[in-house]
């Protein structure tokens, strides 16, 4: 008898073959691809259970595989493979709705307890003829909570609180002792936090922080982007909905709320939400309810909210572009985080930080920088904020690799003051200007990483497929 319908994904052909060998042995039928490309196919039939895929592949990699699931709304719940040194990728697949992961070298018995648990999990999931008592998401996180899988849950979040300690935010200067100070005296409560600075200074970290300092930290944290999802898409992303609710329902989907029950909701860039969905908001935030879309069942849950904008709330207030009412729920415990250029004395230390990090991840050995780069670094105003000096620290590490830094490694842009020259023709047309831009960062990005797309996309800060699409269409192919 067929216990369940697995996909299985690795570009290596000794592990993909063990996989299939060992998953058939236990009476499962596998379908397996070396090809992300062609495991792509096999997942739009919807015909898989569970996804096993590996972490790092060339073209569509595992956490892509994870979001076009999660897009898609398939119901194929994926399993991720990852060795000790991507655990932090792990992490970002967990958020992004991987069901677990298993780390390299794995064993075949945690290997099979995963997968059991979650073609139980799917069974339930996808359930219409059992009682509506038993599929109670209280009752299925009860019995998820009985299986291997939140062991291994264990281990990752135990991982997570070590990284996101506030202790562990780096930074030396008063501005961020009095944040740390703050994240120390809210952590531990059921208090509301609204978490404000510009792109870039590490908003995400602080809310991790919150909640892994906190005794929520055994349950979920789930993290929403409400600026990266479409406003007819979010509702339901939060909430959930009831199979047919709208055209392509074709099944009940938990929303993020129901997700994050007993844990914590990290809602970033609240302030592009639209005005309908504050209302709906603004009830989880009083009554800790709310009913999906197209539901008429009440559903409770307890959640602590932590939410995140570099907008200016209360001009959007004035403005009539977010509602007063909510802007005081959320602004219970309010954190600013300031932006760099205004904690120089921090600057060093993260440049360290970032340096030993970068140096693990990629097996560099580059020792430090001259006295004139370290003063061009401390200098420049960081538009980008931390995130901007972690990918610089990053783009010299990759092409430096050894020695130390001098000024002439460094991006012009960072001693000048000026982007990169491009001619600037008016009388070619906005367009055409755009366009010739965009091809002169791609290619210097290009020449700067020997061509290597994945590490050309990092020093660019952009996605690997956001780089390919743009290549494509400025003919750069």
């Amino acid at each position: 008898m067929e216990k369940g319908r697995i996909l299985v994904v690795d570009d290596e052909e000794n592990v993909l073959n063990v996989l299939k060998e060992y998953l058939t042995s236990k009476g499962y039928k596998v379908d397996a691809h070396r090809s992300s490309e062609a495991a792509l196919v096999a997942l739009k039939k919807n015909e898989n259970q569970v996804m096993i895929t590996d972490l790092k592949m060339p073209k569509i990699d595992g956490i892509q595989l994870i979001k076009f699931i999660q897009q898609e709304y398939l119901n194929t719940l994926g399993i991720v493979l990852t060795g000790y040194g991507s655990l932090e990728t792990a992490i970002s697949a967990m958020n992004y709705g991987a069901f677990a992961y298993i780390l390299k070298p794995f064993k075949f018995e945690e290997l099979l307890s995963t997968v059991e648990s979650a073609i139980y999990y799917f069974e339930l999931l996808n359930a219409d003829n059992i009682p509506k008592k038993l599929v109670a998401r209280g009752n299925i996180l009860r019995r998820f909570a009985e299986t291997n899988v939140i062991r291994e849950n264990t281990i990752l979040r135990s991982h997570m609180r070590d990284k996101y300690k506030f202790e562990n935010i780096v930074g030396i200067s008063f501005q961020m002792q009095k944040v740390f100070e703050m994240i120390e005296k809210v952590a531990d409560t059921s208090a509301t936090v609204l978490v404000t600075g510009e792109s870039g200074v590490g908003k995400e970290l602080v809310a991790r922080a919150i909640h892994y300092n906190s005794s929520r930290r055994t349950r979920p944290l789930v993290v929403v982007n409400c600026g990266a999802i479409p406003e007819e898409l979010l509702e339901s992303e939060l909430f959930g909905h009831e199979r047919g609710a709208f055209t392509g329902a074709v099944k009940t989907r938990f929303g993020r709320f129901e997700l994050a029950d007993g844990g914590t909701v990290f809602l970033d860039e609240i302030g592009d939400m639209s005005l309908k969905l504050q209302v709906k908001l603004l009830r989880v935030l009083q009554e800790k309810s709310f009913d999906r879309v197209g539901g008429s069942k009440t559903i409770h849950v307890d959640v602590r909210m932590v939410a995140a904008t570099h907008r200016d709330l209360d001009a959007l207030v004035k403005a009539g572009k977010f509602r007063e009412d909510l802007y005081y729920r959320l602004n219970v415990v309010p954190i600013h985080i300031p932006p760099l250029r205004e904690r120089r004395q921090d600057i060093p230390l993260l440049l360290n930080y970032f340096l030993e990090r970068w140096n693990k991840i990629n097996n560099t050995n580059l020792e430090g920088l001259t006295e004139q780069s370290l003063d061009v670094l401390t200098s420049y105003d960081y538009p980008g904020n931390v995130r901007e000096l972690q990918n610089i620290v990053e783009r010299l590490v990759v092409i430096k690799k050894k020695g130390f830094v001098s000024i002439e490694d460094l991006p012009e842009k960072l001693y000048t003051g000026k982007p990169d020259e491009v001619e600037m023709d008016v009388l070619r047309g906005y367009d055409t200007l755009v366009s010739d831009f965009e091809k002169a960062l791609i290619l210097k990005a290009l020449n700067q990483t020997k061509g290597v797309k994945s590490q050309a996309a990092r020093v660019l800060q952009m996605n690997r497929t956001t780089l390919i699409e743009k290549m494509k269409r400025l003919g750069l192919e």
